[in-house]
Order: C-alpha cells, then structure tokens, then sequence
C-alpha cells in the first residue's frame, strides 16, 4: 500500500460519493438542523431523557429533547432561568456510571435602569438530575459566592406535548388527542386522552413551592447573604402504561445507586495497561447496564436513545452475544423476553408468521393505533436464526440445560418458520419480502431501503436471500444440533447437523464471486447475485459455513484501502456504485459491524486482519466524546490530526456499539467456556498492539470464578492465575 501523502494512513481510490436517493422511507429519521447545545442521555427503565448541556429540555434547536416513557414524551420543556436570562455555563457531564447528569452553571451581568446589579460569576448553580422509576428528578442548587447579598428570581419555563416518539422524529399525524393542564401549589398537572383511549399524565412536583406558578412556568424569588444557598427540587412524573414511582430526592438517588451496583455483582470485569482502553470499558459497561430493563422476562438490553429505547429482536441477541462471557444473564433475558413474543400466527401488517421472531415492539399512541405497523413488528429475517444462535452459545457458555428445555418449543418453532416460510421458494436459503406496503422494505440489519443493490447500482429486489443470514441459518442448525444432543434428541441433532451441511455447497456455489474477492451481498428474487463489496459477506466467517480457502481472501479485502477506512472497516467499499462514507448504510462504519467481523476473521485463523480492526476501532473510540461509540459514524478516511466523522442523527449510548469493545476482546483472546469441565480455555490468544497486558476478573461460572493476567510476549499472550475461587481449570491453547 502506498502513502503519497505521507500522513501515515493507506489511500484508497475515493471515488465521487453518490447521495442516497430522494425517495425515503416512511421510518427515515430526518437531520434537519445542528444542536445548538450537545445532548446528554439518561435512562431507567422505560424511562429516557435527553437534556442539553445546561440542564434544560428544549431550550436550543436541533436536539431530540424530552423526558420519553412507552414512547411518548411527557416533557418537551424546561428551561431554567437566572435572573430572567440564560446562566452561563461552566461545564456539564453524566457520571462514569451513567447515573446522575450534572452541570455547573454561574450567572451573567444582571442590569437594572443601566447598571449592573448582580455581577456575572456571583452565584454558583449546581443542576443534578438523574431517572428513577418512572420520574424525572432534579436539583438545583444556588450558592451565592458574592461579599454582597444578591436578590434573584430563579424560573422555571416547561411545556408538555405527549407527542409519540415517531412524531418527535419527524413524522406527522392526521388527528392527536385533547391536552389538560391544572397547576395548584406546589405542582402541575398535565393530561393528555389519546386517540386510543389511553390516558397519559404528566406531573410537575416543587419543593419548596414556587412563589408563583402559572400555566407553562414556575418562579422564586430568592434573597441570599454571603456564603448562603437555595434549593429546589423538582421531580417530573410519568405516568403512562404504569403508575410513575415517586421519592425524595435524595433517598431516591440512593435507591437508583443501590440497584445499580446491585445489577453489576458478579459479572466480569476488564481492566488494561492502557487507561484509554480502560475508559472506553468503563464508558462501555455503564451503557450496556443503563440500556438493560428489566422486563416481566428478565433483562433486556433496549437498543439505543434516542430513537430506539425499546426492544428490537436482532439488536437484543448481538448485544448479549457480546456480553456473553461477561454476563450470561442478559442472554437468559433475551431469549427468555423473545420466546415469550413469538409470532403464533400470520399477520401481514406486523411481517408475523408462526415461528418468527419478533424485530421490534413499542408502546405509544401511533403503535396502539397501527399508524406505524411497530407495535409487534416481525419484519427480521435475521432475528429468528440469531434467536437460536444465542441459544446454543449460552448453552455452551453455561451449560443451563433447564433453560434450553423450557425454550426448546420456542426453538424447534423457529426452525418450523426457517424450513418453511422464510425460505419462500424452498431453495435452502432464507428469503424476505414485506407482506404489507407499511412494512420495511429491506429486512436485515442494513435495512435502509437503498441498501441491498446491484454492480450496476439497481436495487436488488425480492424476495431477497441474504448472505450473513444464510450463514447464521448455518450456525443456527449446528447449535440446534448440539442442543438437540444435549437434551438426548440424538435423531433431531443428525438432522440439523444434515440439514445444515446440505446447504454448505450451494451457498458457497450461489454467493461466491470470485471477481470481488468475497460473496456476494445478496440474491434477489431471481436467484441472481448482488456483486458488490459489502461488510455483510464478513460476516458469514463467524459462522462457519466459509470454506478455508475463502476466508483469506475475505480477510484481505476487509482489511484492504478500500474497506479499512483507518477507524474501521466501512459497510460498502470505495468505488462501489452506492459508495457513500456519509450514508446510514452503503459506506458509513459501525461498531457492531466490525466486532462480529473481527470475532469471524480470529475464529477462522486471520488474527492479524482482526487486529487490524481491533486496532481501528480502539483509535476511533478514542477521538469521541466520553469515550462513547456510537451507532455509527461516517465512513471518511483517517487523516492525521483529526477525528472521526460523525453521522448526525447516530444513537449514543447503542447496545450494540457499546457491547464492541467486549466481542473484541473475546475475539483476540480466544475466550472459550466447558461448564461441565469447570474449564476456561484461551485459544491462540492475542493482543492488540496497543495492549501489553489485560486482566480479567471474575470470569467463570456462578460461584466458580477465576482472575487472570495476559501479557502479550513475542506473537502469543502468557497467561498467570491470580485467583481461582471454584477449582477451575484454566488453560491456553496455541493451535
């Protein structure tokens, strides 16, 4: 590879980028201007926030601000002012652990008749503001640091709109329901009677009580001498589906804090000899266990804020198949939360077929009126063969055969649906096509509906066979057998195992392209491959239906100018006809994307192209703000001295591109579990460049547990035990 530039980073022929076209889809999330104010998140429960950074819920444009339940909004305002003006802000952040959201703010030169009557940098304004059970609290305290006294209002300025969350993202509805508003002492009340006959209710509490409140504002009027402080608390109420959960402030803070710690006992932790790595760990972990909900099922990783804080079928199972070997509890929930909602019928509207596997569920207004088709939405034909790979992997990773006997129906349904309609002609292959106009168009995890295409740049279309979902259909009927086998179904193992080796010829014959290097994207309806350089094909190595001599070629074109951008291998490659590093899909780079690639190429022997992308990953990770992946960001390629490009409207926190660092680690250390041995094992384990050595405490099973230390010496990591609590067998394996 050459460098011209001699800034360090490969070239790649850039290519002119080709704009998504005009025509969206109805679910398109539009970028229609730039926060005037960064945004913060906060989440409990069904409950999220998005504040700015000064505190405040719609006080600057360009933001998805609100305090959000069941997808609706119950607050689109509130503002504080100082002295009838914007404080100034001295700084803001949420805490590593994601629990409270605190800012400091101090006020400017208050005039009066043309003279200057509180000096700015006076007073001292603390706004800390943290979720619990359904309510929104926040207190705000006053110091005056001044040698005079100073004589201020303190306001408060707030709205409701009750606004479903699709709504709040752009799109527009024909007819909404009546609102309410009553304030009287030390509250107000808002009501909302929808149009499906759900009340919503919205509750504004003060302590103390304003001196005045009034219908959309609230005021104080304070005195303070020297050294002195005032404080209100104001606790905003969301009561939707459910009753909101009220408390003090303080004795509620405690409670969230205690349950937070509790949720993260006896799940395995990381640290490095990089503290940047170790931050992106910490920023990582706390994401993870603040999107985890818990549901009536078990814990449930929701997908991401703002836009996704629900749960979604395929993103569920990523996430708790990368926090598999931290946390095998999340994956119980998953599969547990997923059988419990599985398609029993045919419904055209919700994509629904027996045996499906849900793709995502919400609870507002537009969902219970099916203005959108979400409410139980099965439009996945991944989710139901991803379904019952995680099966197989807790088993693995746990040995709970309890668990699998209860999900077993659930299982052997999905594979019902897999034999018979998702695979729409009986070919072998998994197919999708919308059954309903109102549905997604494209089914898999690159659903954008320019997503799936030709080398001529038409549109693919359907019904549509994709690539990685026939490899996880693959790896689903090879864990279906060892699970089968397990619970002493010897007949139903060979079968699945048969099943699944039938297939392994004719999709390398019907994907394989061999002038790209890799499989193709996709079949489309007529059976004819999608030849384009796609991130999709790499996915297939972590599955196991690649043949050895493919996955060298795959690995070099992943990690090639052309995919690798310098932070991380890109969904479509330079030069493709859709090519577009600012695209949601044909260009852009997502983290989740690159772990499972990266897992694939070590798990099929390329453990220096999966450096590579550990190593991209690592450096992008680096550049944003609290060390947060996100969603995903633009797919340009590296430059020295500058960050990653940012994708506008991309979720931060996301389960999934939260969960990256740790399928990466799995990846490079070749972590591997035999609960009935008691036995943890470290095949061909690695480390990155920019790790010399790792320690991972609490690894293991229930009370079985193990820390290590791996140092990476010469091409190989030596392993130490530092501690084992449960006689387990630790050993490396170098193949």
């Amino acid at each position: 590879m050459t460098d011209p530039s001699g800034d360090g980073f490969p070239r790649e022929p850039e290519g002119p980028a080709k704009p998504d076209p005009t025509e969206r889809t109805p679910f398109y999330i539009p970028a229609t201007a730039t926060a005037a104010r960064p945004r913060h998140t906060l989440k409990h429960g069904d409950t999220f926030a998005v504040l700015d950074s000064f505190g405040d819920i719609g006080a600057s444009a360009g933001g998805p601000d609100g305090l959000f339940d069941h997808d609706t909004r119950y607050l689109s305002r509130f503002e504080m002012l100082l002295a009838g003006s914007q404080p100034l802000l001295l700084g803001s952040g949420v805490r590593d652990d994601n629990l409270t959201f605190t800012v400091d703010l101090t006020n400017p030169d208050v005039y009066r008749d043309g003279r200057i009557v509180l000096a700015k940098d006076t007073l001292h304004v603390v706004r800390t503001t943290y979720l619990w059970g359904g309510t929104a609290h926040q207190r705000i305290h006053v110091v005056n640091h001044g040698a005079d006294g100073a004589a201020f209002t303190l306001g408060f300025v707030f709205g409701c709109d009750f606004s479903d969350l699709f709504e709040a993202r752009g799109m527009r509805r024909d007819a909404r329901g009546t609102m309410s508003e009553a304030a009287e002492g030390d509250r107000v009340a808002f009501g909302y009677a929808g149009l499906d006959g759900m009340p919503r209710r919205a509750v504004l509490r003060f302590a103390p009580a304003p001196r005045r409140l009034a219908s959309g504002a609230a005021t104080y009027e304070v005195a303070l001498d020297p050294g002195a402080s005032f404080t209100v608390t104001v606790a905003a109420e969301c009561s939707g589906p459910r009753p909101a959960e009220t408390a003090e402030f303080r004795r509620g803070l405690v409670a969230a804090n205690r349950a937070a710690k509790a949720l993260m006992r006896g799940v395995a932790t990381v640290d490095s000899s990089n503290e940047v790595f170790n931050e992106v760990l910490r920023r990582s972990t706390a994401d993870l266990y603040m999107l985890l909900t818990d549901t009536p099922q078990g814990l449930y990783p929701y997908a991401g804020i703002p836009w996704y804080s629900t749960t979604f079928g395929r993103d569920g199972i990523i996430t708790a198949l990368q926090m598999l070997w931290i946390d095998p509890a999340v994956a119980r929930g998953v599969l547990a939360r997923l059988a419990h909602f599985q398609a029993t019928g045919f419904d055209a509207e919700a994509d629904a077929e027996p045996g499906k596997i849900l793709h995502e569920m919400r609870g507002g207004e537009m969902a219970a009126l099916k203005e959108v088709p979400f409410g139980l939405y099965y439009g996945s034909i991944d989710s139901t063969p991803l379904f019952i790979v995680l099966a197989g992997l807790y088993l693995e990773r746990t040995g709970d055969l309890d668990a699998i006997r209860g999900l077993w129906p659930a299982i052997e349904r999905g594979f019902a649906w897999m034999d018979g309609p998702g695979d729409r002609d009986g070919d072998g292959f998994l197919e999708y096509a919308r059954a309903d106009e109102t549905g997604l168009q494209n089914q898999g995890w690159k659903d954008s509906q320019d997503a799936v295409f030709h080398a001529d740049g038409s549109l693919a279309e359907g019904p549509i066979a994709l690539v990685e979902v026939q490899g996880y259909a693959y790896a689903a009927r090879h864990g279906g057998a060892r699970m089968a086998e397990a619970l002493g179904f010897g007949e139903r193992a060979a079968a699945l195992r048969g099943q699944a080796e039938a297939m392994r010829d004719r999709f390398d014959a019907a994907f394989w392209c061999d002038e790209i290097g890799m499989y193709a994207i996709a079949l489309d309806g007529a059976k004819k491959p999608c030849r384009v350089r796609t991130s999709n094909a790499a996915h297939v190595l972590w599955t196991g239906i690649v043949k050895p001599e493919r996955a060298a070629r795959i690995a070099a074109e992943v990690v090639s100018p052309k995919f690798l951008s310098g932070w991380g291998v890109r969904t479509v490659a330079v030069g493709e006809p859709r090519y577009n590093p600012m695209s949601y899909h044909n260009g852009s780079v997502w983290p989740h994307d690159n772990a499972l690639i990266a897992w694939g190429l070590a798990r099929t022997g390329q453990a220096e192209a999966a450096e590579c992308v550990f190593s991209a990953l690592f450096a992008a990770s680096a550049c944003f703000d609290s060390r947060r992946l996100p969603e995903l960001f633009c797919g340009f390629r590296r430059r020295r001295g500058a960050a990653p490009t940012l994708y506008p409207v991309a979720c931060a926190p996301q389960a999934w591109a939260a969960g990256t660092p740790f399928l990466l680690l799995q990846a490079s250390l070749g972590i591997e579990f035999d609960p009935a041995a008691r036995a943890i094992r470290f095949r061909n384990p690695r480390l990155p460049a920019f790790l010399e050595e790792i320690t991972l405490r609490d690894l293991g099973f229930a009370e079985a547990k193990v820390d290590v230390t791996l140092r990476q010496v010469g091409r190989h990591a030596a392993l130490r035990v530092l501690r084992n609590t449960g006689a387990v067998q630790v050993s490396m394996l170098l193949d």
